[in-house]
This record gives C-alpha cells, structure tokens and sequence, in this order.
C-alpha cells in the first residue's frame, strides 16, 4: 500500500464533485434570476423622463362652438409597478384651426365636471362648482380655472401633450 499524500481519495473526490455541480447549478439559475429582479429599476427612468402626446383624432371630429368629450387611458411602468391613469377632457374647436383642450377635472376636489348644454356651464356634482365654456370659474368654491392641455394639429389631426398646465384666474 502505497503512502502518498497528494493521492485524492475517492470520498474527496465526489465532495469536489457534487460543490462543482452544484455551484454551476446555483450559478445558471441565480444571474438570470438576479438580472430579472434588477431589470425593471434599471428601466425606470426612460419612460418617466418624456411627456406623452396623445392622438386626439381629425379636427372634423371635432364641430365647431360646442364641448366634446374624449376620455382615454394612460399606463406607465416604473420599475415593478404599472400604474393606469384615466383622463377625460373636453374638446372646444372655436374655429377652422382653434382648438382649446381642458380637464374634466373639478379644480376645488376633483370631482369630474360634464358639460350641460342647456345651462352652456360644466357643472362639478361635488359643491356646485361652475365653469364657462372656456374653463372659467362662474360660481361655486373652485379657486381656479379648469386645467388646459397644451394641443398642436399636424397634417389635420388633433394631439395634446400631458400633463395638463394649471391655469391661474
């Protein structure tokens, strides 16, 4: 029997072995799940950092003189949270090529405003609040105008571009 020291014993061996294996199968499945927990954080900034123009349609779409309503939906991500933000806004085309787009959004609680033809006011249900046709404060406790999104029209289509800017009195 031979006395060698550097000789590895067969138990060395598969301890050896089995790390070896078992490291690699850490390895292969650990980057990739570390990198998918990472990924979203690391993309974050991208879509945050950009104001969204939204399509609006045709000017056509659009008559002359009386409020349109349009709603739509927006979705950010932000790492791992996807937040849906619903706007409404209302459409006045006051000629040809004028167009003024404001909030649906009462400015005293933010109760949704609708337009009532008959009264020619946007009425807020929570206090009363009233608006005129061109977002101004007629009655009631809203302090300020309604809020007006900023519109450009290329090639006969309508866009607005978010967020809204508050308007002062």
């Amino acid at each position: 029997m031979s006395t060698d020291k550097h000789q590895l014993s067969r138990r060395d061996f598969i301890k050896g072995t089995a790390a070896a294996i078992g490291g690699l199968i850490g390895a292969l499945t650990g980057i990739p799940s570390v990198a998918y927990l990472l990924s979203p954080a690391t993309q974050a900034g991208a879509d945050a950092a950009r104001e969204a123009v939204i399509p609006l349609g045709p000017l056509e779409n659009y008559p002359i003189g009386v409020p349109t309503r349009f709603d739509f939906t927006q979705t950010k991500v932000n790492g791992w949270e996807r937040t849906a933000t619903n706007y409404g806004l209302y459409v006045i085309r006051k000629s040809g090529s004028e167009v003024r787009v404001f909030s649906d959004v009462c400015t005293h609680l933010g109760c949704r405003v609708t337009w009532h033809a008959d009264q020619e006011h946007y009425i807020s249900p929570c206090h009363d609040g009233h608006f005129d046709i061109l977002g101004g404060v007629v009655s009631g406790p809203p302090p300020r105008p309604l809020d007006e999104f900023t519109t450009k029209i290329e090639e006969g289509n309508l866009f607005v571009q978010l967020p809204p800017f508050k308007q002062t009195s």
